[in-house]
């Protein structure tokens, strides 16, 4: 596991060092999209966000794939166990129609649950619809990596990872639990989300 500890963040000469470059999973889930019917959106709202909220340098590992189970759960052991991404991000079957088994695949390579992201993704999005008690959204730990399952739509999207005024977006707790899992040190822009970490876990903020 990397230390953490402000002096990391320095160099020789007490200038912040460069920000650690991060791998990220997006997933989109969708057997319409995979399949040409219409044109993926999940995707470019992944990329578009993460690019707005970090800092670090991002190498994005984008996968398209249908609603499938076995494709699902072997498409994220992959980016976890051979592209060795630090964090996983999937969009869509999250609700309870027949074919939606993301959270059931996520699952199946889990080696452990974190259900409090999915329990606040559900209280973020109760502020803007009442069907958002029908959404089934999880994250899991496998590895050292965190894999967590998104909403479908654009908008949900960014409206879980950032939160409003009432409710924190589920971001804010991300880059603290990739620095005890052992990955890279994610620096945030506060004005789209502003990371937590507790003063003994915090690095020295860039200017700007």
């Amino acid at each position: 596991m990397r230390e953490i500890n402000a002096s990391a963040a320095n160099d020789g000469a007490g200038a912040l060092a460069p920000p650690e470059a991060v791998r990220i999973g997006i997933v989109s889930i969708s057997d319409r999209a995979s399949s040409g019917v219409y044109e993926d959106k999940g995707l470019p709202a992944l990329q578009d966000w993460l690019r707005s909220a970090l800092i670090n340098p991002i190498e994005f590992q984008p996968r398209l794939i249908p609603d499938e189970r076995e494709r699902i759960a072997d498409t994220l052991r992959a980016l976890v166990d051979d592209a060795r991404c630090d964090l996983v991000l999937t969009t869509g079957g999250t609700g309870p129609a027949v074919r939606d088994v993301t959270p059931e695949a996520t699952m199946d390579v889990a080696d452990r649950e974190m259900p409090g992201f999915g329990e606040q993704m559900r209280q973020i999005s109760l502020h803007f619809v009442p069907t958002a008690i029908l959404s089934r959204q999880i994250a899991v730990i496998r590895g050292q990596a965190l894999i967590i399952n998104l909403p479908g739509q654009p908008k949900a999207i960014a409206e879980t990872l950032a939160g409003h005024a009432g409710a924190s977006g589920i971001f804010a707790a991300v880059p603290y639990c990739i620095d005890l899992i052992g990955g890279p040190y994610l620096e945030t822009r506060d004005a789209v989300c502003a990371a937590f970490r507790p003063k003994n876990a915090q690095r020295p903020k860039r200017p700007g």
